[in-house]
């Protein structure tokens, strides 16, 4: 029998928890042996009756049974890759067990010498492949649409004036103007949400391509730079665009800011920092009063002002860092982010379990990090990682 354990999120600012009583009784039904710390769904709304009633068994996360929990987990189920010195972590699990969740590997060079000197298995859902096979375990997607969302809610609140346009008896009020930079899952549902806020909205992406889904929803497309040299994109997501390049879009840009009301960045490059879009002085192109969302904040962020998980004011722009809009939803972002991590679990044991765990598979191949302790890809070895510092 396979035992998974779902930990309490510890990461200030995380409320999601990597299952929910629907998915402890889907693992339940698999053969699991599910173990659950108390309180770890509450900031979610999943209180610790739902998951006994779902068939798991709770364990109190500040007592001397957690070491054992953890030492007895063939499986770890985490939003974030568990902080060292938050209780319990990856030091009490057992070599051969399975770590599988949101782990940041690129920015987390810790947790790749924690894992291989544990020999811990481990799956990063953010380097998933883009295959058909997969969009059930899609955990970038189901967040991104999220944050996408809450993005242009929040864009909403924080904007000096209306978004729709109404007409009263003392006069019209003109729609909102919105950019969205960026037309992935958050960059669409970004502008879905404005659009049925009644906002006027223009879309930049690097791939011409995206202009049928721009305009499927009623936005603008702003075509990118005609260059020999295009980024495009690979496995589904978009690769890093040259300076030259990056600069002819900057420029492109440039009218288009000066119009608008609100802008929302969500450019990203999977293990890159994030594109520089919006430079200091193209901040000044806004006018006071606009608001700029930067959902690329935790990757250094597409707008050169911005700082993770704050607001700051330039010449009148607010310019806020976005860095984890999911957990500002945590029940739905729970909900489907557990699916994701159910149905990848699910495919894993039905391969043939943690025993059989086939690092040749093309699924499991680009995102398992760490097996049998060896850094499966180049880009995370230490090795690669002493160089580039």
């Amino acid at each position: 029998m396979t035992t998974v354990l779902i930990a309490r999120e510890r990461r200030a600012g995380e409320t999601r928890v990597a299952a929910t009583p629907e998915t402890v009784k889907r693992l339940v039904g698999l053969g699991c042996s599910v173990q659950v710390e108390q309180g770890a769904g509450q900031a979610a709304g999943y209180p610790d009756g739902a998951y006994g009633d779902a068939g798991a068994a709770l364990f109190d996360g500040t007592a001397g049974e957690a070491s054992d929990r953890w030492a007895g987990a063939d499986v770890l189920l985490a939003v974030q890759a568990p902080q060292a010195g938050a209780g319990p972590g990856l030091a009490q699990l057992q070599p051969g067990a399975l770590v599988m969740g949101l782990l940041d590997p690129f920015a987390n060079r810790d947790l790749i010498g924690t894992l291989l000197e544990r020999k811990l298995s481990a799956i990063a859902l953010e380097l998933l492949p883009r295959i058909s096979r997969a969009q059930a375990m899609d955990a970038l997607s189901s967040q991104a649409n999220i944050a996408g969302y809450k993005a242009a809610l929040q864009a909403a609140a924080a904007l000096d004036r209306f978004v729709p346009m109404l007409m009263t008896a003392a006069g019209t009020v003109q729609p909102a103007k919105v950019v969205v930079l960026g037309a992935g899952v958050a960059g669409l549902q970004a502008v879905a949400t404005a659009r049925r806020l009644g906002a006027l909205v223009k879309v930049s992406d690097v791939r011409p391509a995206a202009r049928e889904q721009v305009e499927s929803l009623g936005a603008r497309f702003i075509e990118p730079p005609v260059m020999e040299q295009s980024p495009g994109e690979a496995g589904g997501y978009a690769k890093e665009a040259g300076v030259v390049f990056l600069e002819a879009q900057r420029q492109l840009l440039a009218p288009h800011l000066a119009e608008a009301d609100v802008v929302i960045t969500t450019a990203l490059v999977p293990g890159r920092p994030a594109p520089l879009l919006i430079t200091r002085d193209m901040l000044g192109l806004l006018r006071p009063g606009a608001v700029v969302m930067d959902l690329a904040v935790a990757q250094g962020g597409n707008c050169a002002a911005s700082q993770p998980d704050q607001e700051t004011v330039v010449d009148g722009v607010r310019v806020i860092g976005a860095g984890n809009l999911p957990a500002s939803v945590p029940f739905h972002a729970s909900s489907l982010y557990s699916r994701n991590l159910a149905a990848l679990l699910e495919y894993v044991l039905k391969q043939g379990g943690l025993a059989q765990l086939d690092p040749e598979d093309p699924l499991i191949d680009p995102c398992l990090i760490t097996h049998q302790g060896q850094c499966r890809r180049a880009d995370l070895s230490p090795v690669a990682q002493e160089v580039a510092a």
